[in-house]
């Protein structure tokens, strides 16, 4: 399916968001989702079922002063 993550066209076959993460590189990375604008937290990723066209948006912390 295509999804668009953080504003790029990507192609993945993973059917829920924590499988289309490692998929996309992500792995165990400490990161923020959102899927269509929805904060999707890392306990309920398993459950985020995906589809054609979602909006992926992911984000890291940042560290500076």
């Amino acid at each position: 399916m295509k999804i668009n993550v953080n504003g790029d066209l990507r192609e993945i076959t993973s059917p829920n968001l924590a499988d289309a993460l490692i998929e996309l590189g992500y792995g165990d990375a400490k990161i923020a989702t959102a899927v269509n604008e929805n904060f999707v937290p890392a306990t309920l990723r398993a459950n985020t079922e995906l589809v054609n066209n979602d909006r992926l948006e992911i984000l890291a912390p940042m560290q500076g002063g």
